[in-house]
């Protein structure tokens, strides 16, 4: 299941609120991408929003992945404001020490 392997993703990303919409954003289009050509989009989203809905306050990422869910279901239809994050440097070798 994508949308169970995304939400636990997301989880694990407690940052700042930049990050966190990056995040979400990448999660919405990783989720968007992984759905068959011929599925009912409404229902998806409504399905995938009800999933993650419970989660919503344990990571501002998964706030925005459910924030872009209702607005992309919204008519008459609007364009999202998507984008891919900005490049930044992650720390190398130090940064995934201080991580354990």
């Amino acid at each position: 299941m994508v949308l169970n392997r995304l939400l636990d993703r997301l989880q694990l990303h407690h940052t700042g609120h930049d990050r966190a919409n990056e995040f979400g954003q990448l999660g919405f289009m990783e989720w968007l991408g992984s759905l068959p050509a011929d599925s009912d989009y409404y229902h998806q989203a409504m399905t995938a929003y009800q999933k993650a809905l419970p989660l919503r306050l344990t990571a501002p990422a998964i706030g925005v992945f459910c924030d872009l869910l209702i607005a992309s279901t919204r008519m008459p239809p609007q364009p999202l404001d998507l984008s891919l994050p900005s490049p930044h440097r992650r720390g190398g070798a130090r940064g995934r020490r201080m991580l354990h």
